[in-house]
C-alpha cells in the first residue's frame, strides 16, 4: 500500500461519487473538478492529474486514509480502540480515567510511528508502528517486559491463546477476577493484525474495549450496587442487606486499583455516591462483578450478627502485631515475609507465637481460643 497506489484508490473512490474524508484530508469531486483540503492547503477546480500530483506530494494522508478505508467499521469500538492505540483522534469524549495526551495530526503520527507509539491498557503494553508500505504493525506484551527481545519472551500467535495467560498468577493460583493486577509476564503477540490485537486483548481483559467505547459515546448503562442487589436470588438473595457503610467498606476492599484494573463507575445508587476511590484505569466497570457479589453474600451474613464486647489481654506489641498481621494479608504480602524476618508482625514464626500464647495453640478448636478472650455481657 505505497502513496501512488492508495492516491489511485482515493482518487477512484472520489470518482464514484463519494466523499474521502479522513484526519484532516477532505476530497469530493464536483462540476467544475476536485476540491481538496488539507490543513496545510485548500484547492477548487483541480484535474485528475493536479488532484494525483498534489496528493503524491501529501502522500502520508493518502495513505492514512487507505489504511483506515481498509479497517473499516466507522462507528465501532473496533476501529476506536485501533485509533486510539496509535494516538489517532477518536469520536466521543475523553473518559474520565483517561489522562491521555493530545491526539496527533498525521505528519506527526506518521513520525511518531517510525519509532512506535506505545499505550497501556491495565497491564498491557500495545506498541504501533509504521509498516513501509503505510500499513501498521502491532505488538501486544505485559508492561514489565517493555524493552525485551522477543526471542526472550514466550511468543503467541492466536488470540485465544491468551486465555491460558489469564488463568493462573505467577504463583499459580487461580486469578478468579481477569482484571486484577496480576497478569504474569514473559510472553508476546509480536505481530497481531489490527484484528487479532482487539480479539487478544478482549480474552485479556473481557469486554473491556466496548465498555470503554460505549463510555465515550454517552452510552455506558451503569448498574448501580442497590438496584443489582435487589435483582439477586437464591443464597444470594441476601446481598441487599448489606448495611449502607459496609458498601463503602467492601468496595474499598474489592474495587481500587491495588485489586482491579478497571475504573468503579457504580455507586450505592445514582444519588448516593460511595466514598472508595473508585481507580483511575482507562476502562470502567459499570456494574458490581460477581466477585464482589460473593464476597457481599459472606459479608452481608457477618453484619446480620449481633456485636458483642470481648475483653482481650494484649500486649501494645501484641496488639500492634495483631494490625500487622490484618494489613500484611490484606496486602497480600505474607509470601514476601520470609521466616527469618523475626521482627515483622505477620512472620510467621511471631504469628504461631502469638497463637500458642493468646489463641490456646494450633489443636484448640475452641471458638475464640482458650484464653483469649472473654466475652462481656
Amino acid at each position: 500500500m505505497n502513496a501512488e497506489r492508495a492516491v489511485e484508490a482515493l482518487v477512484e473512490r472520489v470518482d464514484g461519487g463519494e466523499t474521502v474524508d479522513c484526519d484532516g484530508l477532505s476530497v469530493e469531486a464536483g462540476p467544475e473538478g476536485y476540491r481538496l483540503e488539507l490543513p496545510e492547503l485548500e484547492r477548487t477546480g483541480l484535474s485528475t492529474e493536479e488532484l494525483r500530483r498534489t496528493l503524491s506530494a501529501f502522500g502520508e494522508y493518502a495513505t492514512n486514509w487507505r489504511y483506515w478505508d481498509r479497517v473499516g467499521g466507522a462507528g465501532t469500538a473496533r476501529r476506536a480502540f485501533l485509533r486510539w492505540c496509535e494516538r489517532a483522534p477518536v469520536p466521543g469524549e475523553a473518559t474520565p480515567g483517561e489522562s491521555d495526551p493530545e491526539p496527533l495530526a498525521v505528519p506527526d503520527r506518521y513520525d511518531a510511528l517510525a519509532e512506535g507509539i506505545d499505550r497501556e491498557w491495565g497491564q498491557l503494553l500495545l506498541t504501533t508502528t509504521l509498516a513501509e508500505n503505510g500499513d501498521r504493525r502491532y505488538d501486544l506484551r505485559h508492561v514489565e517486559d517493555a524493552g525485551a527481545a522477543v526471542e526472550d519472551l514466550d511468543t503467541y500467535d492466536e488470540p485465544r491463546e491468551a486465555r491460558e495467560l489469564t488463568t493462573f498468577d505467577e504463583d499459580g493460583r487461580y486469578r478468579p477476577l481477569k482484571t486484577a493486577p496480576t497478569l504474569v509476564p514473559g510472553w508476546v503477540f509480536p505481530s497481531p493484525s489490527a484484528t487479532e490485537l482487539v480479539s487478544a486483548v478482549g480474552f485479556f481483559y473481557p469486554a473491556t474495549v466496548e465498555n470503554w467505547h460505549r463510555e465515550r459515546e454517552g452510552e455506558l448503562d451503569v448498574d448501580h450496587w442497590i438496584d443489582t442487589a435487589e435483582r439477586q436470588t437464591g443464597i444470594y438473595d441476601v446481598i441487599d442487606e448489606l448495611p449502607r457503610e459496609a458498601v463503602d467498606w467492601m468496595a474499598e476492599a474489592c474495587c481500587v486499583d491495588s485489586q482491579c484494573l478497571r475504573r468503579r463507575e457504580w455507586e450505592y445508587d445514582s444519588e448516593d455516591p460511595i466514598d472508595a476511590p473508585g481507580g483511575e484505569g482507562p476502562f470502567p466497570c459499570r456494574e458490581p462483578c460477581s466477585l464482589v457479589i460473593a464476597a457481599a453474600r459472606s459479608w452481608a451474613i457477618d453484619e446480620s450478627e449481633e456485636s458483642h464486647t470481648w475483653e482481650v489481654e494484649l500486649t501494645r506489641g501484641e496488639r500492634n502485631q495483631i494490625e500487622e498481621i490484618v494489613d500484611a494479608v490484606a496486602e497480600g504480602r505474607t509470601e514476601e515475609i520470609r521466616e527469618a524476618d523475626v521482627g515483622e508482625g505477620a512472620n510467621r514464626y511471631r504469628a504461631r507465637y502469638l497463637r500458642a500464647k493468646r489463641f490456646g495453640g494450633e489443636d484448640d478448636g475452641d471458638e475464640g481460643g482458650e484464653g483469649f478472650g472473654d466475652l462481656v455481657e
